[in-house]
Order: C-alpha cells, then sequence, then structure tokens
C-alpha cells in the first residue's frame, strides 16, 4: 500500500462520493467502496494511487474480509445511500428494511469493522448525512428516519472516540444534483434542473475541509444548503 494516508469512501462510483474521491486523490491512497469490482478496479485505474474496495456492506461476512488487509486507516466516508420515498400507508415494510440496512446499518457495521484501523491512525469518521437528518415532511418518513438515526449514530460515536484520538464529522447536505436527486424530483412531478442545485464538488470541498483540520480541531457538524439564487 502507498506512504500516503489512507481513504476509504463508500458509493465512490458516482454522485457525491465520486466528488469526495475526485478531491483527496491528490492528497490519500484512495480505497474505493461499492459492489462492483470490476467497476471499480476500472475507475480505480483514473486516480494515481487507488484500490478497490468491494463489499456487499450489508453482508458482515463480507465487511469482515474486505477490512481485514488495513491496518490503519486515515478517513472513512460513509457515502453510500439509498432513497426510499413514500407515504407511511404506502411504503412497504421491505423499503424500511433496506433503508435502514443500506443507510444505518452498514455505517454501524463497516465503522465497528474498521475502528481499530482508524484508533492507529487518529484517524476521522466523515457521515455525508442530509438536511433530513434535521426534519422530516411528507413522503419522507423512512428516509428522513434513517438520517435522523444516522445523526444519532455519528453523535454518540464522536463522544466515544474522543478517548481513542478519533475525530467524527456529520455533513448535512441540503439538496445534491445527483442521480438521488433526479429521482426525487421524479417522485414530486416537478422538472429536474441539476443547476439549481448544490453542486457534488460543493460536498466533496466540505469533506476537504473536515480532512484538514489539524489534531486540535474538529469538523463536527456542518450543514450546506442551496443559495436560492438564480443562476440564469
Amino acid at each position: 500500500m502507498s506512504s500516503l494516508p489512507v481513504a476509504l469512501v463508500t458509493g465512490a462510483s458516482r454522485g457525491i462520493g465520486r466528488a469526495i474521491a475526485d478531491e483527496l486523490a491528490a492528497t490519500h491512497h484512495l480505497l474505493l467502496g461499492g459492489r462492483d469490482l470490476t467497476a471499480l478496479a476500472e475507475l480505480s485505474s483514473s486516480f494515481p494511487s487507488a484500490e478497490p474496495f468491494a463489499a456487499e456492506l450489508r453482508d458482515a461476512g463480507q465487511v469482515v474480509a474486505a477490512v481485514a488487509g488495513i491496518p490503519r486507516l486515515d478517513v472513512l466516508v460513509h457515502s453510500a445511500g439509498v432513497l426510499r420515498m413514500g407515504t407511511v400507508t404506502e411504503l412497504s415494510d421491505d423499503a424500511w428494511r433496506e433503508s435502514f440496512e443500506v443507510n444505518v446499518f452498514a455505517v454501524a457495521s463497516l465503522t465497528r469493522a474498521l475502528l481499530p484501523a482508524l484508533r492507529a491512525a487518529g484517524g476521522q469518521v466523515i457521515a455525508i448525512n442530509s438536511g433530513s437528518g434535521y426534519s422530516s415532511g411528507a413522503g419522507s418518513a423512512v428516509y428522513s428516519g434513517t438520517k435522523f438515526a444516522l445523526r444519532a449514530l455519528t453523535d454518540a460515536l464522536r463522544e466515544e472516540e474522543r478517548q481513542y484520538g478519533v475525530r467524527v464529522c456529520s455533513i448535512h447536505p441540503g439538496r445534491v444534483a445527483t442521480d438521488m436527486q433526479e429521482e426525487l424530483h421524479a417522485f414530486e412531478g416537478k422538472q429536474y434542473r441539476p443547476e439549481a442545485w448544490i453542486q457534488p464538488d460543493q460536498v466533496a470541498k466540505a469533506v476537504r475541509l473536515a480532512v484538514d483540520a489539524t489534531r486540535e480541531s474538529a469538523i463536527e457538524t456542518l450543514s450546506i444548503r442551496p443559495s436560492g439564487i438564480s443562476l440564469s
């Protein structure tokens, strides 16, 4: 493995995760998280120093196997997630289970498996949460529920890991111009204009701010909202 500090980014193949990988590539050896090993290997070749981290994060056995070769880790970025929208009367039990498994349980499982490596490095955990981690509305019970839970997880983890020198950051973007945002607009029956929303590279710059904070400081919570300024 490279002598560079090591950053693992889940959901690294697209959207916010890809933007974060692009941002950190100049200063870190990247572990690119996802499920498709072939696609991740191809993506890895486009960075100065990177390798795939292929695992189904809902499978405990795959997680244990994937982290076995990571003795120390400087940055863990949780960017993978799913969006399931619908009213409480519409959403199935499967939609609730999948959402919590991906957006919360997988985050907890992977973090737990990597805490020894993070402690060894005095590393950081950075969770890409959402504005939905602070408020909910009609149709967003399950998605907001997972993001509220993720905020609870990171708040607790932050206090638990201070004694071990691990910092924990929760980043809460508003609407970001990604495939997920396009899906949300389709659900809402609205026209999607990507230029009207936060660009993924702006979220990546927020991650950079947290990563570059020197040891005596920590970016613990950061909210990024669309400005509402017309670009036309």
